[in-house]
């Protein structure tokens, strides 16, 4: 990229200024400090980045051009000049009236699509009347039990225009089911369907442990859904695979890269083994990322994750569909560096997090509310967090140009940087015999948990700042505004559900449930029969009964 001779001169210059003008001042005043370091990696910062740094730097094959490979600089040729990316705010409020009425409220105020939280019974396929349910009902997102919740919950809202996300993973197919049967309640042809289930099951074996079924039963779940979305709801990602959960459980950016992409590879694999062609499937996986405090490092990390998704698709699996190679992704800013203190300091932490979203080239984002550290965020915070991003839209210059901070020597440099150490921990996940055995042997959770470790430590013992925490305290906080629970949520979302069962027809449920045991003990796809169960008023936790008995409950290892 750089011509030898011109780089040879600019080394002698920097030498030259760093003799003559940077020594005696750092022999006056020194530095800030003895070391600079990346946010998560620990990698030294250097004090100044010139053309030496990106010297091997290929511009048509590291950087290329929107749209192009390898996409480092965005998956489309306009990015958001052409539209912008959309705009998510997470919701999950308790009882299906409740999220309905949040819902509404997102898309009054400039939300552009939805993104749907539920409870921990609905995660882990139990119904709310269940004993394991007790206490959890409607705390951390909806309760789902049946079809009638999620038609409150899209009552006047028409699925072909809107974008819905769900965050669910080992009852993906039971709620994908479920948002079918709401779309041909509606009249929408399955193909305007559009929107996302997370159904990433790798990563809750790694970081959250919402899992119901082994490993190798999730995975024939996935490529299920994987088979039968491409052809009925060719429009709907069917996968979100996600560094977001694995990012808050304490990895490094590297570790983020790698462990997500690495998922990815098993996905693909396993729907290669079952017998799908990968370009008919690839186009409508997408992938759900962290952005964190440092923006240069979260910039990198977002252009690196595109240009290495390119080459595993097309060097490992043989792509030849562009949209095979194209890495699309989602963000999420960090739910783990919101603070208890000081809640007002988070707008200022999303508001940072958001813009590195944007200028890496996001596709959708969700902006955190302030008080999420203490609860579900009241309205007005979630109308801050959405302005966050109608602000970065309108005002701030972000999204005018295409990847703005590509030719910068720094965030080159340091997209390289994770490159390289991404693609050496996806090496030593191949020599484990993959994600599936890697994540088996908990050899990935102890390399997060180390990681973890090592940071609180840091914070702790002061080397790392963290605002209004372990530096700048006040000492006294005024009582937050925060979400109420409705204690009697719980009570109410039981009589519902006693209500539906008293008005189905239970012989129809049973026909379905029983299709639906002998596919899982052969070897059909299982989604059209959880379709048809959903649409029999079957429970979360009958349909996914019905595969516990068959597939059995996931125990790790000690």
């Amino acid at each position: 990229m750089f011509d030898p001779d011109e780089l040879e001169r600019i080394r002698e210059a920097k030498a030259e200024w760093e003799e003559e003008t940077l020594a005696p001042t750092l022999e006056r005043f020194g530095e800030r400090q003895e070391e600079f370091t990346t946010d998560t990696q620990g990698q030294e910062v250097k004090r100044l980045y010139t053309p030496d740094d990106v010297a091997d730097h290929d511009y048509r094959e590291d950087a290329g051009f929107p749209g192009e490979e390898p996409y480092t600089r965005g998956v489309y040729p306009t990015m958001h000049r052409g539209r912008l990316w959309t705009m998510r705010q997470y919701a999950g409020m308790g009882t299906a009236a409740e999220t309905n009425e949040r819902f509404e409220y997102l898309i009054e105020n400039g939300s552009s699509g939805l993104s749907m939280a539920f409870d921990l019974p609905t995660q882990k396929g139990y119904d709310s009347d269940a004993a394991m349910a007790a206490g959890e009902v409607g705390k951390a997102g909806v309760a789902i039990d049946t079809l009638r919740d999620m038609e409150v919950v899209f009552d006047g809202i028409p699925l072909d225009e809107v974008s819905t996300s769900m965050t669910i993973n080992a009852p993906a197919a039971v709620l994908l089911g479920m948002y079918i049967a709401i779309g041909d309640q509606q009249g929408v042809p399955r193909e305007d369907l559009r929107g996302t289930i997370q159904n990433d099951i790798l990563k809750e074996y790694i970081a959250r442990n919402l899992y119901i079924y082994p490993p190798e039963a999730s995975m024939r779940l996935i490529t299920d859904i994987f088979e039968f979305c491409g052809t009925e709801t060719p429009n709907f990602n069917t996968i979100s695979i996600s560094g977001y959960h694995i990012r808050e459980a304490g990895s490094t950016a590297a570790q983020e890269i790698a462990f997500t992409l690495g998922d990815g590879i098993e996905y693909v694999q396993a729907a290669l083994d079952a017998g799908l062609d990968v370009d008919e499937f690839a186009p409508q996986l997408s992938f759900f990322f962290n952005a964190h405090n440092n923006v240069f490092e979260e910039v990198a990390k977002f252009r690196a994750a595109r240009r290495m998704w390119a080459k595993i698709m097309e060097e490992r699996f043989g792509a030849e569909n562009p949209k095979s190679k194209q890495l699309k992704f989602h963000t999420q800013t960090g739910g783990s560096t919101l603070t208890a203190q000081q809640v007002e300091n988070n707008v200022v932490r999303v508001g940072y997090q958001a813009l590195a979203a944007v200028l890496g080239g996001t596709q959708s984002l969700h902006t955190n509310g302030k008080d999420e550290a203490l609860s579900l965020p009241t309205e007005k915070s979630v109308r801050t967090a959405l302005r966050t991003q109608q602000i970065l839209a309108h005002e701030s210059g972000a999204a005018d140009t295409i990847d703005p901070l590509a030719g910068s020597y720094y965030v080159e440099s340091l997209t390289d940087d994770l490159e390289e150490e991404a693609f050496e921990i996806i090496e030593d996940v191949d020599r484990r015999g993959g994600m599936l055995d890697a994540v088996k042997s908990q050899w990935v959770q102890r390399q997060i948990q180390d990681v973890a470790y090592e940071r609180q430590q840091e914070i702790e013992e002061g080397e790392r700042v963290i605002v209004g925490v372990n530096e700048y305290q006040v000492d006294e906080e005024p009582d937050p505004d925060v979400e109420d629970m409705d204690e009697e949520n719980e009570g109410r979302q039981k009589e519902r559900l006693a209500e539906v069962k008293e008005e189905r027809d239970e012989e129809a449920v049973e026909e379905a449930l029983a299709a639906l045991r002998d596919a899982a003990a052969g070897d059909a796809n299982l989604v059209p029969p959880i379709v048809d169960a959903v649409k029999t008023y079957a429970t979360v936790g009958e349909i996914s009964n019905a595969l516990r008995e068959e597939f059995g409950e996931y125990r790790p290892s000690a």
